[in-house]
């Protein structure tokens, strides 16, 4: 139930990841995205592997431990066995320590390949870590560029001088309108003045004919 669970967990994801690759194609940074989740996969699968190699060590060492006690324990058992004269057993301690031995042996070579085997992967694992690392910095550093361009563009839209023009036609007609209103403003308070003036002076010049 649980792997069957997985997989279409997997594969949901693996369709939302398609649908999101499809949207983004335009996009330079859709391939490096797609790049860097396989990548990010590989390296958990390494991952892994290495964990694996940890314990086939470990196991490895433990059967060396073990079949190193067994040849000694069975080279100890030979010798009381010589003295007390009992040639069968003396036979078959003699017998099973060299089976040990010869297990000591290989387990020996094996454990020393597994190591060497280890540190390789390691190296590699870290080197593919390094890599992705410089990939999610790359990716970054193509979203600065991106960015900028959309600001860029933005900026420039705004700045063009057919934009520009028209604001400024806009305020300069605006500024104009202004400056007649408070004119004609200014001309009908100063004819008001002038017709309140002559009124005072016109009765003042009927009051002295009177």
């Amino acid at each position: 139930m649980t792997t069957l669970f997985e997989k279409i967990k997997y594969t949901v994801l693996a369709d939302l990841n398609a649908v999101m690759d499809k949207k983004e194609e335009k996009n330079p940074i859709a391939l490096l995205n797609q790049y860097l989740r396989e990548s990010e996969n590989e390296t958990n699968k390494v991952g892994k592997l290495i964990e694996r190699q940890y314990m086939l060590k470990e196991e490895f060492y433990r059967e060396l431990q073990q079949a190193e006690f067994m040849a000694e324990k069975r080279k100890k058992q030979a010798k009381i066995a010589l003295a007390a004269n009992e040639e069968s057993l003396y036979e078959t301690a003699i017998h099973e320590e060299a089976m040990y031995n010869d297990q000591v042996t290989r387990l020996k070579e094996a454990y020393t390949q597994v190591t060497v085997q280890l540190e390789d992967l390691e190296k590699r694992h870290r080197e593919m870590k390094l890599k992705l690392k410089d990939m999610h910095f790359k990716r970054m550093e193509l979203m600065g560029k991106e960015n900028a361009m959309k600001a860029n563009a933005k900026v420039n839209t705004v700045l063009d001088q057919s934009v520009v023009g028209k604001a400024t036609n806009r305020f300069e007609e605006t500024e104009r309108y202004m400056e007649q209103l408070e004119s004609k403003i200014n001309t009908g308070y100063e004819q008001s003045l002038f017709d309140i003036r002559m009124q005072q002076l016109e009765k003042a010049a009927e009051k002295k004919e009177m």
